[in-house]
């Protein structure tokens, strides 16, 4: 059985950081400083410090301003070579691809979210990127995360998204790239 999505769905997890941050010069709420503060902006040659990415298990909380739904994300596990009746390469006229597998979770903590597979992309460190399939094989593995969900408060919902990537290459992260968060959530793929 097959079934080709025609058009990648907009709808995902309405999602921002849900931690409120602090600059290391601005005290928390209810603190207090001794000696001054500076305001100066860094100087262009100091870049930004990235956060690590997380490890696969771990919990991404995040929330939606506009309606107050709270989110927890996590990346479970990965799988490359995953077996399927038609491959890769044929599907997508492509040489040297074969499917992999991500499991991922998500669950609301609050309020009533909406899920999808399409925010969830593979990173290389080559600077590649490569999205979920839009097609589905009826022996692609099982539980598959849903194309798009409704998800209520206190439930979860868990599958595994495809993608087609090189035999020969492993991603780097996985991301979960919403238009909702500043940056995309990244977890580190384990080498093997």
């Amino acid at each position: 059985m097959r079934i080709r999505t025609t058009a990648v769905l907009a709808t995902s997890l309405a999602v921002l950081a849900l931690s409120a941050c602090n600059s290391p010069d601005e005290p928390a709420a209810g603190s207090t400083v001794a000696g001054p503060v500076s305001s100066a902006p860094p100087s262009p040659s100091t870049s930004p410090t990235r956060a690590a990415p997380l490890a696969f298990g771990q919990t991404l909380t995040t929330s939606a301003a506009e309606d107050g739904s709270v989110a927890t994300a996590t990346v479970i596990g990965y799988q490359q070579g995953v077996k399927a009746q038609q491959g890769a390469d044929e599907e997508n006229g492509t040489d040297g691809y074969v499917w992999a597998a991500v499991e991922l979770k998500v669950c609301s903590a609050k309020g009533t979210i909406i899920t999808s597979r399409f925010p969830w992309v593979l990173s290389y460190s080559d600077g590649a990127r490569i999205e979920p399939s839009g097609t589905t094989f009826g022996d692609f593995p099982k539980p598959e995360y849903p194309i798009e969900a409704t998800v209520k408060e206190g439930d979860c919902v868990r599958g595994k998204t495809v993608h087609a990537v090189p035999a020969a290459q492993r991603p780097a992260k996985v991301l979960y790239t919403t238009k909702l968060l500043a940056e995309p959530a990244e977890w580190a793929v384990p080498t093997v």
